[in-house]
């Protein structure tokens, strides 16, 4: 082999390597932020979450049995759909809150 042809491979051989070499820098560059990257809590989802439950009925003062037996009924559905929502918005904060503190870690 010629001196030339053996200082041509390794310019190449050098080429290549650089090549590689700038390439590693590059994608380990690419992972790394200056700006201080901050998570955010999710929001609540749809509006029922927030929206506080509906007031409970109450009696006349003049009410009959029939009147009070349907004003209790209203009531007690209205307590346990509005327990049923409660229920599940604190338990999809609950479960929020460890996801965000699990990401945070």
């Amino acid at each position: 082999m010629s001196k030339e042809h053996r200082n041509q491979k390794q310019v190449s051989t050098l080429i290549v390597l650089g090549i590689a070499v700038m390439f590693v820098l590059a994608m380990c560059s690419g992972c790394s932020t200056a700006v201080p990257v901050t998570a955010r809590f999710p929001d609540a989802p749809g509006m029922l979450a927030t929206q506080p439950c509906a007031e409970l009925q109450k009696l006349k003062d003049d009410a009959r049995l029939s009147d009070i037996s349907k004003t209790v009924t209203v009531n007690y559905s209205s307590y346990y759909e509005c327990a049923v929502k409660t229920d599940a918005w604190i338990e999809w904060y609950k479960i929020q809150k460890i996801i965000f503190e699990g990401v945070a870690k």
